[in-house]
């Protein structure tokens, strides 16, 4: 089926759509904060542009929304109705570039993680999970 938009307006919808400084992010920004630790956002020079970088851990976390990057949760397993094809393969090239942008990270001696939006919901858990993440000097967690 067809965009129920017009061309140009689909262009302003999606320029709306924020790409740093999420809800998920600054959450996890804040259980970091709680926890200790330092760290560096959306550093331009790295592969991916982590949102979250932590140097002297050489950890690198990226805060994904489960349906942009094709979580397996409800959320990430929905595909919308209209304009099918497109959300395909709009969500196959944001996991494809997100595995290279990872892989890349990995060669140059970085610890790669994955926070999805869908874990936000037990922030304990999550919390427990970062706390150990910043707590192992070596190894990787995805």
């Amino acid at each position: 089926m067809a965009d129920v938009f017009t061309p140009e307006k689909r262009s302003a919808v999606m320029r709306r759509v924020k790409g740093r400084d999420t809800g998920p992010e600054k959450t996890v920004r804040r259980l970091l904060t709680a926890l200790g630790a330092r760290y560096r956002l959306h550093r331009k020079d790295l592969p991916g542009r982590p949102d979250i970088v932590m140097p002297g851990r050489r950890l690198a976390l990226f805060v994904h929304g489960c349906f942009w990057h094709g979580h397996e949760c409800p959320r990430g397993a929905r595909v919308p109705e209209q304009n099918r094809d497109y959300w395909l393969g709009k969500v196959g090239r944001n996991r494809a570039r997100d595995e290279t942008a990872q892989a890349a990270l990995r060669e140059q001696g970085w610890r790669v993680a994955v926070v999805w939006e869908c874990e936000l919901k037990d922030e304990a858990g999550l919390g427990a999970r970062l706390r150990a993440m910043l707590g192992t000097a070596s190894g990787d967690s995805s």
